[in-house]
C-alpha cells in the first residue's frame, strides 16, 4: 500500500501505484452494509448505499457475491465520514492506480477505506456533487434530486439509493452483474422511477438497449 510522503518529488505516490483488478479483488474484504450503518450512526451526513448493493437493497435479499460496498455522501462533508473511522487510512482511486488521501482527490471520486492492521479496503466512498440539499449527478449536472428523494431506507434503516439513480451508473459498463442487477430490479421498480430512468438514460446514454426494455415494461 502507499506509505511515502506523497508530496515528495519523484515519489511513487506523485503517479500513484499501479494496481491490477486481481490484487484489489485480493486487497477487499468489505463489510455488510448492516455493518457500515452501524458505524455511521452518529453521522449526520446524508449518506447511502450505492451501487450494486443498493439494488438488492431495493430488491431484498442477497441475489449474487459482491466484492465491495460503496457508499455516496456529499463531497464537501467527506470530512464528518473521515471522523466517523478512527484508526483508519484512506486512499484515492482512479485510472488503475492508488494515491494517498488527499492526492488526487479533485480529480477523481473514489475513495477506500483501509485497515492498516491487515491491508484490507472495507468500504469505498463516493465523494458527489451536491448543491445544499441537492444531489448532482457527476455524469450530467442537470440530473439532480434532493437527498429526501435520493436516499431509500430498508425496514432496518439502512439507507440506500434509489434504484433508478443506481441503474444510471451501472448502465455505462454493461458487465454481467450489471445487466442481471437491471433485470432483477426493473420489475421491482414503480411507474416513476422507470419513467425517471428512461428520462435519464435518453441524456447520458441515448441509445442504450436498457430503454426499449423500460419502454415496453408492462405498469
Amino acid at each position: 500500500m502507499p506509505i511515502s510522503d506523497p508530496d515528495a518529488a519523484g515519489s511513487p505516490q506523485v503517479a500513484g501505484r499501479l494496481v491490477s483488478a486481481e490484487e484489489c479483488d485480493r486487497l477487499w474484504a468489505a463489510w455488510t452494509p448492516a455493518e457500515v450503518a452501524e458505524r455511521m450512526s452518529g453521522v449526520t451526513v446524508a449518506w447511502c448505499v450505492s451501487a450494486g448493493w443498493a439494488l438488492e437493497l431495493f430488491t431484498g435479499g442477497e441475489a449474487r457475491k459482491h466484492s465491495d460496498l460503496e457508499i455516496a455522501v456529499p463531497q464537501d462533508r467527506f470530512s464528518e465520514v473521515v471522523a466517523a473511522f478512527p484508526g483508519f487510512e484512506w486512499d484515492v482511486i482512479g485510472d488503475d492506480r492508488i494515491w494517498p488521501f488527499p492526492a488526487k482527490a479533485a480529480d477523481f471520486h473514489q475513495t477506500w477505506l483501509r485497515e492498516p492492521a491487515t491491508g484490507r479496503y472495507r468500504l469505498d466512498v463516493f465523494r458527489e456533487p451536491h448543491v445544499g440539499d441537492r444531489w448532482v449527478c457527476r455524469r450530467d449536472p442537470t440530473i439532480t434530486l434532493p437527498y429526501e428523494e435520493l436516499i431509500r431506507h430498508t425496514s432496518e434503516g439502512i439507507p440506500y439509493a434509489t434504484p433508478e439513480v443506481a441503474l444510471l451508473f451501472k448502465a455505462k459498463a454493461r458487465r454481467d452483474k450489471d445487466e442481471a442487477d437491471f433485470r432483477r430490479a426493473l420489475p421491482a421498480m414503480d411507474r416513476s422511477q422507470r419513467s425517471r430512468l428512461f428520462e435519464w438514460l435518453s441524456r447520458v446514454h441515448p441509445d442504450h438497449p436498457w430503454l426499449e426494455s423500460i419502454s415496453t415494461h408492462p405498469d
